[in-house]
């Protein structure tokens, strides 16, 4: 999902501004919660600011990437985990075209 050379280059960008000690995982999912809700603001009233959305999900996923390392976790590793999990919830045969909770199929 994402390459081994931009983890580099963002833990580099975090350490030259001395910033990690800042990046507690409650800050960080703090900053998750702050970007996702201006990257819904691009989208409030009905036509999408593509060009401020690629900005605002650029900022979700660096602090994603970032509490994601200062957790230890690998984030394709997480996300493969956690697909397989949501496969047996949402089988095709029962799942495809529908948008109900796992409970309600």
């Amino acid at each position: 999902m994402h390459q081994k050379s931009l983890r580099d280059a963002l833990h580099d960008f975090v350490a030259e501004r001395d910033w990690q000690q800042f990046h507690t995982p409650e800050n960080l999912a703090k900053s998750i919660s702050i970007e996702a809700g201006e990257l819904l603001e691009c989208f409030q009233w009905g036509d999408a600011d593509l060009a401020s959305a690629k900005y605002e999900l650029a900022d979700v996923l660096t602090y994603c990437m970032l509490l994601a390392d200062r957790l230890g976790l690998d984030p394709d590793t997480i996300i493969a985990e956690k697909l397989t999990q949501t496969k047996e919830k949402y089988p095709v045969e029962k799942a495809r075209g529908r948008s109900d909770k796992y409970d309600r199929l």
